[in-house]
């Protein structure tokens, strides 16, 4: 293992043979499988790890955690506090994020809010002690790309991390000047324009910004040009698991959408009231 100090942040830690015990306290339910090492890197977009701050301000559990990513073979950075993180993003430039929602000096929204005016496209995972619809709405409300609840098991957090990487790889490895080895691809629907590699959307001459989960939303629904796409295959597609059964986080991030993409122009985004939405170039 190698390990090196980033500036008031806590510790880096590179380690490809790293594991973490199999029970914590705090949060934590269960640990990570012996046999589960796919060597997720890949999902950067490159051949380098990939980095991913944890900030909780539990050490014991923020060390579990880091623990357990870098079992995958990740490079992870921990911070206890939400002054620690901004400084820690600045410094790291995560690929990822995981964010406790209560801090001992900030709460976690004004924490996000600060990291991605440093890191726009960066995804973030919030960590939430309360397990209620209203409470996982009101992360992703605030920004946040997905939302886990304590206690939570390190499979899930890994799984969930590993789906917003793939999402953002690209990004996020250009975003620390690498390289990609990708063809360029565009999607085009009216005067839309998605890059999938650049992750850039453009309505006309006007740049959009997205955030990780409404840029894969999007890009489903424009690989699908007006077709109507039912919440459940949405959910299947953009957010790669059975979310509760709460289909309303598609209502949600739709809206989130219409006022990015459609806002004081032609829409492009519909519904069809009992079928699901769709997209086609504005009339």
């Amino acid at each position: 293992m190698r390990t090196a100090n980033a500036p008031g942040a806590g510790e880096t830690h590179r380690s490809t043979h790293s594991s973490t015990g199999s029970r914590g306290r705090a949060g934590v339910r269960g640990g990570p499988r012996s046999g589960s090492r796919d060597r997720a890197a890949s999902g950067s977009g490159s051949g380098e790890e990939v980095r991913v701050l944890v900030v909780d301000g539990e050490a014991s559990l923020a060390d579990l955690l880091c623990g357990a990513l870098r079992y995958e073979g990740w490079l992870t950075l921990s911070a206890g506090d939400g002054a620690a993180a901004v400084r820690g993003a600045r410094e790291f430039r995560p690929d990822a994020v995981v964010l406790d929602v209560l801090l001992p000096d900030m709460d976690g929204p004004a924490v996000l809010r600060r990291i991605r005016a440093d890191l726009p496209g960066v995804p973030v995972l919030f960590l939430t002690a309360k397990d209620s619809v209203e409470d996982r709405i009101a992360g992703l409300t605030a920004g946040g790309d997905d939302v886990v609840t304590k206690p939570f098991s390190m499979e899930e957090v890994v799984a969930r991390l590993r789906g917003l990487i793939r999402r953002t790889g690209g990004s996020a490895a250009q975003r620390r000047g690498r390289v990609l080895a990708r063809p360029a691809s565009e999607l085009v629907v009216g005067d839309l324009r998605l890059d999938e590699d650049s992750h850039e959307v453009w309505r006309g001459e006007v740049e959009v910004r997205l955030t990780a989960t409404e840029f894969e939303l999007l890009r489903f629904l424009m690989r699908n040009p007006v077709r109507v796409l039912s919440k459940a295959q949405i959910l299947d597609r953009v957010w790669n698991y059975d979310f509760g059964g709460r289909a309303n986080v598609v209502e949600l991030y739709i809206s989130y959408l219409r006022k990015k993409i459609d806002a004081g122009r032609v829409p492009m985004i519909h519904t069809r009231r009992g079928a699901g939405y769709l997209i086609k170039p504005g009339a």
